[in-house]
C-alpha cells in the first residue's frame, strides 16, 4: 500500500480554519524564538531561493523549513510580480507543501496566499507589541493591498488606535480599503500627510524605491517595514534607516534580500526573535524599524496550525 493521497486545502477552508491571524500568535512567538537560538532552537532554514523570471518581471521564492519543536516539514512556493497591469492578479501568490517529517510523505497542499497575508501581519504585531512607543493614538498604513487588510484586521483587533490613516499610489485603492474595513479611516493624498504626526507605520508596497522618509517621521514612532524584499529595492530612505534602531527577522535574510538593510549600510541590532526571548532589549522610547521579510518558518507553524485544524474537523 502506498501512502494516502495529498489533502488540498483551498484558500476558503484556510481562512475558515485561521479566521483571525491573531490565533497564530503563540506559535510565532515561539518560532521566532527558536529561530533566533541557533542549533539549539531546533528550526533549519536557509534563506530563501529566488528565481527572476526577467521576461514577464516575476520572481518564483522557495522556501522550506523544518521546525524540531513543533516536529513540522513544509516548504512554500511564492510568486511575485511587479509591474501587474492585469490587477485581477494578485501581486503574490503562494503555496505551502506539508510533509510528513517522519518519512518525507506529503499529507497536505495549502493555499499559501491567506496563511503569507495572516502570518506576515501576526509578525508585524508581535514586533509592534514590544516596539512601539507606549499610548499610541495614530496607525498609519502605506500601500492599500492583501497585506494592508490583514495588517489593519489585526492591529486594530489588539490595539487601540484613535486614528487610521491610509495612503495608497493610486488612491481608488486607498478609497476602496477605507470603504471596506470595519472601522474609520482617513485616506491621505500623500505618504507624508499619512506618515505626520503617527505613532506606528506600516509599509506594505511594491515600491523599488523610498517612499518613507525620515523627515516625516515622529522621534519614537515604530515602523514595519514589509515590502521592498529584494537587495535592489527599496520603501525607506537612508536617513530612516541610519537613524532608527533596526531589528529584522532573520539577519542572513535581511543582509542577503532587503535593499532597505543593504544598500544603507544601516547596522542591525536585533532579530525579532531575541526581543522575544529577551536576550536584547526592545527600546521602544526610540525610533525602531522592523524590517519584516518574511521566514519560511512562519509559514510551517502556520500551516500546521491550519493542518491540525482541518484535521481536527475531518
Amino acid at each position: 500500500m502506498g501512502s494516502a493521497p495529498p489533502v488540498f486545502i483551498g484558500a476558503e477552508e484556510v481562512e475558515k480554519h485561521l479566521h483571525r491571524a491573531s490565533l497564530l500568535l503563540p506559535a510565532l512567538e515561539a518560532a521566532l524564538a527558536s529561530f533566533s537560538s541557533g542549533a539549539a532552537g531546533g528550526v533549519v532554514q536557509p534563506v530563501r531561493t529566488v528565481v527572476p523570471v526577467h521576461r514577464h518581471g516575476g520572481f518564483l521564492g522557495v522556501m522550506p523549513a523544518y521546525s524540531a519543536v513543533d516536529d513540522a516539514l513544509t516548504t512554500k512556493l511564492v510568486t511575485f510580480y511587479e509591474h501587474k497591469k492585469d490587477s485581477s492578479v494578485p501581486s503574490h501568490q503562494a503555496t505551502v507543501l506539508l510533509f510528513d517529517p517522519r518519512n518525507g510523505s506529503l499529507k497536505a497542499v495549502l493555499d499559501g496566499s491567506v496563511i503569507t497575508a495572516k502570518r506576515t501581519a501576526a509578525v508585524s504585531a508581535i514586533a509592534t507589541k514590544l516596539l512601539m512607543p507606549p499610548f499610541a493614538e495614530v496607525l498609519c498604513i502605506l500601500g492599500a493591498g492583501v497585506q494592508a487588510y490583514s495588517h489593519y484586521d489585526i492591529f486594530t483587533e489588539l490595539f487601540t488606535f484613535k486614528e487610521v490613516r491610509i495612503w495608497n499610489r493610486t488612491k481608488e485603492k486607498a478609497v476602496k480599503f477605507a470603504n471596506s474595513v470595519n472601522g474609520p479611516v482617513q485616506v491621505c493624498s500623500s505618504a507624508q500627510e499619512a506618515v505626520t504626526g503617527a505613532d506606528v507605520i506600516v509599509t506594505v508596497t511594491m515600491a523599488t524605491t523610498p517612499i518613507l522618509f525620515g523627515d516625516w517621521v515622529k522621534p519614537g514612532a515604530h515602523i514595519n517595514a514589509v515590502g521592498a524584499s529584494r537587495p535592489d529595492w527599496r520603501e525607506l530612505d537612508d536617513e530612516l534607516m541610519k537613524n532608527s534602531v533596526l531589528f529584522v527577522d532573520s539577519r542572513d535574510a535581511a543582509l542577503t534580500e532587503s535593499g532597505d538593510v543593504i544598500l544603507s549600510g544601516a547596522e542591525i541590532f536585533a532579530e525579532l526573535g531575541e526581543i522575544v526571548k529577551g536576550t536584547k532589549p526592545a527600546l521602544p522610547e526610540k525610533t525602531t524599524v522592523f524590517k519584516s521579510l518574511g521566514m519560511a518558518v512562519e509559514d510551517t507553524v502556520a500551516a500546521k496550525f491550519v493542518y491540525d485544524s482541518w484535521s481536527a474537523g475531518n
